[in-house]
């Protein structure tokens, strides 16, 4: 069923702020949601499997995306937290070759669906819109060169501190720090810093006890951003 106007035109003003469309006309971007689908997910629903055909990207509009891939023994190693304005797929759109990792909704949300053949056009049409695809890529290089030196060479309560500012957006330039909670489950957590769950639940206590942060249910609310700040090396 199409969308409606409505969602249509929540979808422009979402899109606005993606990184790939931000810089388009109006125009351009109205031609863009002409190629779109908008698709909703319920939370837990898994958008895409890795190793799967990959024939389109889409746009985070609302909600969360968790992107992950299996370990060996069968783990879930988390790769990234992707939000409303931030894309997923993009790499079908330059080689259309297998899925690299799964993405999975965390809570619930609406992607705008756009197929390779149809991005192909676009960009076809507005070249310039490959310097945003280009940014992407190596924002994404640059975030995990920057997470594989935070495990190899920072102390727990550090990177522990970085990666939860970075899900709540404190760690973007584009976005600004907020007092915001994080969907993550502990082990998910330990997965993203190289800890085990035990070592990052002792650090979690002990910033309640501090009046750092809420647990509620397993949801990690930071009721402190500034301390968050120091402990992450950012003032």
């Amino acid at each position: 069923m199409a969308p409606n106007r409505a969602a249509l035109d929540d979808a422009r003003r979402l899109l606005g702020n993606c990184i790939l469309f931000r810089d388009l006309t109006n125009a351009e971007r109205g031609a863009v949601i002409d190629r779109a689908r908008i698709r909703n997910f319920a939370a837990g629903e898994k958008i895409f499997a890795i190793g799967a055909a990959s024939d389109h990207m889409a746009a985070v509009l609302t909600g969360q995306v968790r992107i992950s891939v299996p370990s060996p023994d069968g783990r879930e190693v988390l790769l990234a937290i992707l939000e409303g304005g931030e894309i997923l797929g993009e790499i079908a759109v330059l080689d259309g070759k297998q899925r690299t990792a799964d993405a999975t909704a965390i809570t619930p949300c609406a992607l705008a669906i756009l197929d390779r053949d149809e991005v192909l056009s676009f960009l076809e049409q507005h070249p310039s819109a490959w310097l945003s695809i280009v940014a992407i890529l190596c924002d994404r290089l640059r975030r995990t060169d920057e997470q594989l030196a935070e495990v190899a060479l920072l102390p727990l309560p550090v990177r522990l501190a970085k990666a939860i500012l970075r899900i709540n957006g404190g760690l973007s330039s584009t976005r600004p720090l907020r007092s915001t909670s994080a969907h993550l489950s502990q082990r998910e957590l330990a997965n993203l810093v190289g800890a085990t769950r035990e070592t990052v639940n002792k650090c979690l206590k002990a910033w309640q006890r501090q009046g750092l942060i809420r647990i509620d249910d397993g949801q990690i609310t930071v009721t402190d951003v500034s301390a968050f700040e120091t402990l992450s090396g950012l003032d």
